[in-house]
């Protein structure tokens, strides 16, 4: 049987999904791709959600990964009319004192970080050097041997620490250990946790190697990309096509972007152990999103906070590592917010003169806000940007719950794909060197619950069609 013959199915046309649906296609495999929703994407798409003319994001809404993906790289979605935009910095952390700017050169940053200047550079130089060898390394499972393996290590042992740890012994001033906090708060994880600074430092890491870009007219611009493509390679979505059990789809290979959850329902025939160990995966926290319509740009009181896409609203690292601790039990008081502000770079996702902002607090799994919680969040902007809420035309709020209904991926509104803590990224969602593979022949998993986790970067699919195409070898 010649490679045309084998047909795959894949299911969920998230990142991973289409990422995985793309190595089989350029491998020669008729591939269909199924989506319960009536646009494809998962969490990387746009919607008019607040009034006409605003543009969006329902899920991601900055892309690092995406540029920085071995696999996208590799990819011509630039023929298929992706086009990212950078903002003048990466990322504004404001604080009392003024606010401080990653910018893409590690010594500008540096330079706004007064005494703790030169331990930046000592810390991120070397880092940022070997980045295309710790992308490599990093973007895949972490139970195998590193093709750098010195590489590996210099960030391991800087990573393993937890984010409040490596900032209080690596910087003395409150400005580098705020901004480093604030890149460690996208784990999801409070900051006093194990492996936390990992992910300070890769976001710092992709900040300066690549920037962080998101694409002109929103992230359904990746996902409409990435599918036209697969259509070049004779690829089929299908949309309004919900799986309700996997024997109903016929082919030879069939690959899930779906959560733990939801491969259960899909298949409740699986071996006790592993259905067990499926039951007991660990989701992260919830989120409470919020997009609004304005009237102008957010007025920052520190003008330079405009010059970055990406705001960290949550103030010093110790404020950071209470807001943080609290995500299991409820928002904090003065949340920390993850918040995008895109027209100022892109108008095309606004009505001329108007704009747009995205943001979301973590919550706990599955929770229903508290009422104020919304409330609590406008506060902690307004302290940074008074006046902000009379610039609000609209806002559209959406809760854990509902952004599981919108995408059972979601659990709970985790849009991390799992909890990010230490056995969290090492068993994901089983540990295994082959994570994608089940114990069903011919089935694999190629979610963000598999390594390399959560972002917009199709590692996952991609890994796990490569590792479904060596077992058939």
């Amino acid at each position: 049987m010649n490679a045309m013959s084998y047909r795959a199915a894949v299911v969920g046309s998230g990142p991973n999904g289409l990422a995985a649906a793309i190595t089989l296609a350029l491998a020669g495999w008729h591939v269909d791709v199924y989506e319960a929703n009536a646009t494809p994407g998962g969490a990387v798409r746009s919607a008019a959600l607040t009034l006409p003319g605003y543009v969006h994001d329902l899920g991601s809404a900055i892309h690092p990964l995406a540029v920085a993906s071995p696999f996208f790289k590799r990819l011509p979605l630039a023929r298929y009319g992706l086009d990212f935009v950078e903002s003048p910095s990466p990322v504004a952390h404001p604080l009392p004192g003024g606010t401080v700017l990653l910018h893409r050169s590690v010594e500008e940053t540096a330079a706004e970080l007064g005494e703790d200047g030169p331990a930046y550079i000592r810390l991120m130089r070397p880092l940022v050097d070997a980045a295309p060898d710790m992308l490599h390394d990093t973007l895949r499972p972490l139970l195998r041997v590193p093709a750098h393996p010195v590489t590996l290590a210099r960030f391991g042992l800087r990573g393993l620490p937890s984010a409040a740890l490596l900032a209080q012994t690596v910087f003395r001033g409150e400005r580098a250990r705020a901004l480093f906090g604030g890149l460690s708060a996208h784990s999801a994880v409070p900051l006093t946790q194990p492996v936390t600074s990992a992910y300070g430092l890769m976001l710092a890491v992709t900040a300066h190697a690549v920037g962080w870009p998101f694409p002109r007219g929103g992230a359904q611009k990746i996902t409409d990309a990435l599918i036209q493509y697969l259509e070049h390679l004779g690829g089929r979505v299908h949309l309004n096509a919900p799986v309700n059990a996997l024997r109903e789809l016929d082919a030879d290979l069939k690959l899930l972007d779906v959560s733990p959850r939801e491969f259960l329902r899909l298949a409740p025939d699986l071996p006790d152990g592993y259905a067990r160990t499926l039951r007991g995966f660990r989701y992260g926290p919830g989120t409470l999103k919020i997009d609004y319509a304005l009237s102008e740009p957010i007025p920052w009181h520190d003008p330079r906070t405009a010059l970055a896409s990406t705001v960290h609203v949550g103030g010093t690292l110790p404020q950071l590592v209470a807001s943080e601790a609290h995500t299991l039990q409820h928002m904090s008081e003065r949340p920390y917010l993850l918040l995008a502000q895109h027209t100022p770079f892109d108008p095309s996702r606004a009505p001329a003169g108007r704009h747009t902002a995205w943001l979301y607090a973590h919550t706990p799994n599955g929770q229903e806000p508290r009422p104020g919680d919304v409330e609590r969040i406008e506060a902690q902007i307004e302290r940074l940007a008074p006046g902000f809420r009379d610039t609000v035309l609209m806002r559209t709020v959406t809760t854990a719950p509902q952004a599981e209904q919108q995408n059972r991926n979601l659990v709970g509104g985790d849009v991390g794909g799992g909890s990010n803590t230490l056995l969290g990224t090492l068993i994901r969602p089983v540990l295994s060197a082959t994570p994608y593979r089940t114990p069903l022949r011919g089935v694999y998993l190629c979610s963000a619950s598999t390594p390399p986790g959560g972002g917009v970067h199709g590692m996952a699919g991609h890994l796990a069609a490569l590792a479904a195409l060596k077992d058939l070898r």
